[in-house]
């Protein structure tokens, strides 16, 4: 029997798919403790630095990433199952974590599924998908942060339509808006994230997971703040091993091989 969440790994990368297509992706509490588990895993392997974040849409007629919250679990009281302590809902949009994860996107992206997107560290989407907060059509808001975290990807006038409309926003003005790092034909959304995965473990993970720190308090933090976490960074990431391979690497000149540590 196929898990609700599905983890598998590959060398440095994990790959995580929502397996609701029946219910459009749609979140309910099966979904969330299971994207809270595989997130666990995600972090606690030494092994993986990377995780890809995509979903199951066979059988859609019209794709579907996410389609938000499982209105049918909120109608029947359960809205308190749709997220956990630690991550918020879905068991992902709040959660604290070192290592970066790549949304892949081919299809619509809606409410809380647009705003597992925007949680997400980059955004790989195909041409046909799309991305909206539509709670206003049925008479809520969007609260797992896409209030704040869409006019911070794309802007405020941007944002403020499409929040207050409820309208989708196309891939492509997604990307030309900058929520979208690589947009790529329907069915590529994996593909292309697997290949932006094995640039960023090409790289340092300590650099990486440090820098990744310092680029998201930046939407909050004033500079003096953010001049003392990129100081502890630096002073971090300088006294690990990784340094000294970086540097002998780089005067032998061949590729390094990194520890993460």
């Amino acid at each position: 029997m196929s898990e609700i969440v599905e983890y598998s790994s590959e060398g440095r990368v994990a790959i995580i798919t929502l397996n609701r297509p029946e219910a459009r992706n749609a979140v309910n509490g099966d979904v969330a403790t299971g994207l809270e588990a595989a997130v666990d895993r995600l972090e606690d392997d030494p092994e993986v630095w990377v995780g890809i974040l995509t979903a199951n849409t066979d059988g859609q007629e019209r794709p579907v990433f996410c389609a938000g919250a499982d209105l049918k679990a909120i109608n029947s009281g359960q809205a308190g199952s749709l997220g956990t302590a630690r991550g918020g809902f879905a068991g992902f949009v709040y959660r604290e974590r070192r290592k970066p994860i790549i949304v892949a996107v081919d299809g619509l992206a809606t409410a809380g599924g647009c705003e597992i997107v925007l949680a997400a560290d980059l955004v790989v989407a195909t041409n046909r998908s799309a991305f909206g907060l539509a709670e206003v059509k049925r008479n809520l808001i969007a609260g797992a942060g896409g209030l704040f975290r869409l006019p911070r990807a794309i802007g405020q006038a941007a944002a403020m339509e499409a929040i207050l409309t409820g309208e989708p926003i196309p891939a492509e003005r997604a990307f030309a808006l900058g929520l979208v790092s690589r947009l790529v034909e329907p069915g590529e959304a994996v593909a292309e994230a697997r290949r932006l995965a094995d640039q960023i473990t090409a790289c340092a993970p300590l650099a990486v997971w440090a820098s990744r720190e310092v680029v998201l308090a930046s939407a909050w933090a004033d500079d003096e703040t953010l001049r003392s976490m990129t100081d502890r960074a630096f002073g971090t990431v300088l006294a690990s091993e990784d340094t000294k391979e970086g540097l002998e690497a780089f005067i032998e000149k061949r590729p390094p091989e990194w520890k993460g540590r």
